[in-house]
C-alpha cells in the first residue's frame, strides 16, 4: 500500500498553466503546432505588403494582406478577383493586381471604362477613375489581363501586364 510520501509532488499553480500536468505532452503540442504554423505559412498563405498607390484606395499604401496560393487549385482565376502576381522581378517580389481580362478575350480602355470584347464591364471597385485610352488588344490564351483598381494614375505609369497562369501566386484572402 503506497503512502502519501510516495506520490510525486503536484506542480505549482503557475508550472500546471505554463506546462500542463505532463511537460512532456506539451512540448510535442507545441512542436506539432509550430510545425503546422511553418507548414501553412510557407505552402499554402502568403503575407505581402501594398508599396505604392496603384491599387489605392481599394487597398492602403503600406497595408499587409494575406495571399491563399491554394486558392485556384480546383478552379481557374476570374475577372475581378484580387492576385499576387511575380513578375520577373525577382523571386521574393509580388504585385497585387485585379484581373479584369481572360484569356483569348480583347480588352480595352475609353474614357476610363473598362470594355471586354466591345462590352462595358462594371467595375464597381473602381473608385479613381480617369481617362484612359487604351485601344483593344487580345489577351493571349495562355494569359490574363491584370491592372491596378486606381485609374486616375496615368496609364503609362501604371504596372500593368498580361501575366502567365503560373505566375499567379494565389488570391487575396479575404
Amino acid at each position: 500500500m503506497g503512502t502519501t510520501a510516495d506520490a510525486a509532488p503536484e506542480p505549482s499553480g503557475l508550472n500546471r498553466v505554463l506546462f500542463g500536468r505532463n511537460p512532456k505532452r506539451t512540448l510535442v503540442r507545441v512542436i506539432i503546432l509550430l510545425a503546422v504554423c511553418g507548414v501553412v505559412r510557407g505552402f499554402v498563405l502568403l503575407p505581402i505588403k501594398v508599396e505604392g498607390p496603384s491599387m489605392l484606395p481599394t487597398y492602403q499604401d503600406n497595408a499587409v494582406h494575406v495571399i491563399n496560393r491554394l486558392s485556384y487549385l480546383f478552379h481557374e482565376p476570374q475577372r475581378g478577383d484580387v492576385v499576387a502576381i511575380r513578375f520577373l522581378a525577382g523571386e521574393h517580389i509580388v504585385y497585387l493586381k485585379r484581373i479584369v481580362g481572360l484569356p483569348g478575350e480583347t480588352v480595352a480602355f475609353h474614357n476610363g471604362q473598362l470594355y471586354i470584347n466591345g462590352q462595358a464591364v462594371a467595375e464597381p471597385y473602381v473608385r479613381l477613375r480617369g481617362n484612359w485610352e487604351h485601344e483593344a488588344k487580345p489577351v493571349p490564351l495562355d494569359r490574363y489581363y491584370v491592372v491596378g483598381d486606381n485609374r486616375d494614375m496615368e496609364f503609362e505609369e501604371h504596372e500593368k501586364g498580361r501575366p502567365t497562369r503560373d505566375l499567379i501566386v494565389g488570391k487575396l484572402l479575404l
